[in-house]
């Protein structure tokens, strides 16, 4: 070949290589008959092109399946993102989306709505049954509320035993039934761990209107779940501005009880317990109030219910153990005080859920002194009978310390007989609910015998609080009920008035 040939040759072979280069590796070099040095090199670079395209082909295919499997991986991700495992149904993240997505696309047209429903008693299930009875409860309650709702609404399960329906395109009443209805599903006994157990739900409803977010519709919902627990089982309530209202106050009073707490601004009054066969002082009931620095002297209806809301409830619990029994020690000194003179303390069952508490209390009995008799816990029979094993196991440290166990609020709750033989109690408070009408209804006064009769035929003394006049106090006595406490005799006392009481009045103060 010519040399003009071999320039035409090289520059188709720079030619192929541009375009080998430019990403087309598929582009083959031609081959000349000569097989010479040229032709040499351009088999070697479509050796290599091949070569090249068959790597490339093989990495399409492993980037595909890599890709395809990062897809898998993120849908997976996003189900378990979105879904709740034990029931299945949307979870809180996924809610939070919808219930936004619904809110933008409301318009003018419905807006949606939001129910809250957080089962009563639920921990009670799990700790007496267990916790694979309490998720096959769970599991129940997400099938009953799906059938329940209906098509069309997006189910969450938020939390615990929490449970949201939002309810996308349905006018107020509509609604309002849809939250009834879903109340009612879960009243049909559930069978878990052997038991039938029934249920019921605090239920919040937040209706939708023009230009609120979905985080306001989902807070204020909320807010209404909670008003409603706080009301009892089994209530529905709809949400209200006044409810919003009180949410913020109640945020401003917990920021002031931290302070109350920090600046000591808390104090304990005494309100004598009286022997009512010999008039003697028996001993006192702390209770706790809150000077507050603007509003004066307060109750603890006014702020026990945002320190629990708060998480203070023990932390207050405990400065009550620490006063109480410090005072207990100072008042063993005073001349004439009775040899079983008690200071009783109210516990709520948060305190009652700490395994710690009765070696709380044994150390406070050291520091200050104190007899663990001349202590007796008061605990609400509510609390007794929804607080589970945990709580059972707190009284029955408390009463193998020596410290006397006293059931609050008696004849309210369950008050049976085979009930009390369980407890470690000596002493049971009647409710004063209970003594309206005691001396001017025969029906009630009988009512109230028979419930003296019990707490003595389980082996318990009885207290009656909330005795107003003599004809109540010389009645009870009548009945055989031990020990009293109320106006008639004394109102809660500051310290040093009920210190002066005790040193100087003998006991008597009726």
């Amino acid at each position: 070949m010519t040399g003009r040939d071999d320039d035409r040759r090289l520059e188709e072979l720079v030619d192929g290589i541009v375009v080998l280069s430019s990403g087309d590796l598929s582009n083959r070099l031609p081959v000349s008959p000569a097989r010479d040095g040229i032709d040499a090199v351009t088999t070697g670079i479509n050796l290599l092109a091949e070569e090249l395209q068959s790597m490339y082909e093989d990495l399409e295919v492993r980037v595909a399946e890599r890709t395809a499997l990062l897809e898998a991986a993120k849908a997976e991700l996003r189900r378990v993102i979105d879904t709740d495992e034990l029931t299945g149904l949307a979870s809180r993240s996924l809610l939070q989306e919808k219930v936004a997505e619904a809110v933008a696309g409301a318009g003018a047209g419905r807006q949606p709505a939001l129910i809250l429903l957080d089962l009563d008693s639920f921990r009670l299930i799990n700790d007496s049954l267990g916790h694979a009875a309490g998720d096959a409860v769970l599991r129940e309650t997400a099938l009953r509320l799906s059938a329940a709702a209906g098509p069309g609404h997006v189910i969450a399960r938020l939390s615990g035993d929490e449970f949201a329906v939002l309810v996308a395109d349905q006018d107020t009443e509509a609604v309002l039934q849809t939250a009834a209805r879903l109340g009612e599903s879960l009243k049909d006994r559930i069978v878990a761990g052997g038991v039938a157990v029934a249920l019921t739900a605090g239920t919040g409803v937040r209706l939708g209107e023009p230009g609120l977010r979905s985080e306001e519709l989902i807070r204020d919902a909320d807010i209404a779940m909670h008003e409603a627990k706080k009301r009892g089982r089994d209530t529905l309530l709809v949400f209200s501005a006044a409810m919003h209202e009180a949410a913020k106050q109640r945020v401003h009073q917990v920021a002031e009880l931290r302070t109350a707490l920090a600046m000591d601004q808390l104090e304990l009054e005494y309100q004598p317990i009286m022997d009512l066969r010999t008039g003697a002082i028996a001993g006192a009931e702390a209770l706790i109030r809150w000077r507050h620095p603007a509003l004066g002297l307060l109750g603890p209806d006014t702020f026990l219910d945002a320190a629990d809301d708060a998480g203070l409830t023990v932390e207050i619990g405990h400065w009550v153990l620490r006063n109480a029994i410090a005072q207990t020690g100072r008042w063993k000194s005073l001349p004439g005080l009775p040899a079983d003179f008690s200071t009783h303390i109210n516990l709520s069952p948060a305190d009652l859920h700490h395994v710690d508490l009765a070696p709380y209390v044994e150390g406070l009995l050291a520091q200050h002194g104190v007899d663990p008799c001349h202590i007796s816990i008061e605990i609400t029979e509510t609390a007794i009978m929804r607080g589970g094993p945990e709580v059972a196991a707190t009284m029955q440290s408390l009463n193998d310390l020596g410290v006397r166990i006293e059931i609050d609020d008696f004849g309210t709750g369950y008050s049976s007989i085979s009930y009390l033989r369980t407890l470690p109690a000596a002493q049971a408070k009647i409710d004063k609910s209970l003594l309206d009408g005691l001396t001017t209804d025969r029906q009630q006064e009988t009512f109230v015998a028979a419930i003296l009769q019990l707490i003595h035929s389980a082996g318990l003394g009885a207290v009656a609080e909330g005795i107003e006049d003599r004809e109540q106090a010389d009645r009870l006595r009548q009945l055989n009920c031990e020990f009293g406490q109320g106006y008639f005799f004394s109102r809660p006392l500051p310290v040093a008035d009920m210190t002066d009481l005790l040193a100087h009045r003998n006991g008597a103060v009726a």
